[in-house]
């Protein structure tokens, strides 16, 4: 009851001592609260730590997917230098290349 009588804001304030009926009661009360609030701030710390995992797991795999695309744009960049080196070199080819586009409609509004 001191105790109770602390968290509502009264100090120094005597109290009586309760019968035993009424200090079972109390007691019970408080331990029904207590129990009550256990199994809901358990129920919290669980369902952080589930969404915790859930998170963690989704970068993992977000990570694995980027190191795969990465692998595979490395491979893909071996397979087009390898296929660059068995090309021989053509009078057109670097030219084509060079350029911003077509050759005629590229400079036809010149010269009107």
């Amino acid at each position: 009851m001191r105790a109770k009588m602390r968290l509502m804001g009264f100090r120094g304030a005597s109290v009586k001592p309760l019968n035993e009926e009424a200090a079972a009661e109390l007691g019970a009360e408080l331990l029904g609260e207590a129990i009550v609030f256990g199994v809901g701030g358990l129920c919290l710390y669980l369902e952080y730590a589930r969404q915790a995992g859930q998170a963690r797991r989704r970068d993992e795999e977000q990570a694995a997917a980027l190191r795969a695309v990465r692998d595979r744009l490395r491979s893909l960049q071996q397979q087009l230098d390898a296929l660059a080196e068995r090309l021989p070199p053509g009078p057109g080819l670097g030219k084509a290349s060079d350029g911003p586009g077509p050759g005629p409609a590229a400079g036809s509004g010149h010269g009107h």
